[in-house]
């Protein structure tokens, strides 16, 4: 067996890979993006292959992500269905967080519902309680909810939803990031969405990438199109289920 100094420092060399969570079951896969991949080759993505793509816009109440708006655009040239996310800084108030994001990401009827990254950050995780956060987060929510008219996602990582997310917004749908298995969170709350991994390879993307699932099958993912106003995609005899 090897010694723990050994096994760390094959781990950190990447010589010994962790094997990536089991996705078989769920035939709608997506990925999510933002500057860190550089200039995405959109044209040599398939959109057939990726039912859906995140694209990181803002975070914050100033911060726009430099490659937003160029992503945006060509996904949707090239027939991606396409959403954007919030990276949700646990220091600022909700309403100047979803100004930025309203006055980012335009209000398309057929793009995916907007996404709210909450994630633990020990740097501002006490600057309010656990109760105004919830308020703050809360405000963010329903003035997306209001201004797009479809209802928001939150992305989460276990460490933040168990600490701070367990036993409320219940109606608001889950994207969990989760790379040892299936998410397992407190309570056993449905999800939406699962990343299962951050060093995806894709043709077209010359860095690592975030892949994700849906929970469902294709006639599933079309009732969640449907759900949100979005007109469901035509399927390739391979993809009824």
């Amino acid at each position: 067996m090897l010694g723990s100094a050994v096994l760390a420092v094959l781990l950190y060399l990447g010589v010994l890979r962790q094997q990536p969570a089991a996705t078989e079951e769920y035939p709608i896969q997506g990925f999510d993006v933002s500057h860190h991949q550089g200039d995405v080759q959109w044209h040599k993505i398939s959109p057939q292959k990726y039912a859906f793509v995140y694209l990181k816009a803002t975070e914050g109440g100033d911060f726009k992500d430099r490659k937003f708006q160029d992503n945006w655009l060509k996904a949707r040239e090239h027939g991606f269905l396409v959403g954007a996310y919030h990276f949700y800084r646990l220091c600022r108030d909700g309403a100047i967080q979803a100004e930025n994001f309203i006055a980012t990401v335009p209000k398309k009827s057929d793009s995916l519902p907007p996404v709210i990254d909450l994630e633990y950050d020990s740097n501002c995780i006490n600057t309010y309680t656990k109760e105004q956060l919830l308020r703050e987060i809360q405000i963010m929510h329903d003035m997306l909810y209001q201004h797009y008219e479809k209802q928001p996602i939150f992305y989460v990582s276990k460490a933040f939803y168990n600490m701070v997310l367990t036993e409320s917004f219940k109606q608001t749908p889950l994207w969990v990031r989760e790379y040892q298995g299936k998410p397992q969170l407190a309570g056993q709350p449905k999800w939406l969405f699962w990343q299962h991994t951050n060093q995806g390879q894709t043709k077209g993307i010359h860095t690592p990438v975030d892949l994700n699932v849906f929970y469902g099958n294709s006639k599933q993912w079309q009732h969640f199109l449907t759900d949100n106003a979005i007109q469901p995609t035509r399927l390739e005899p391979n993809q009824k289920k």
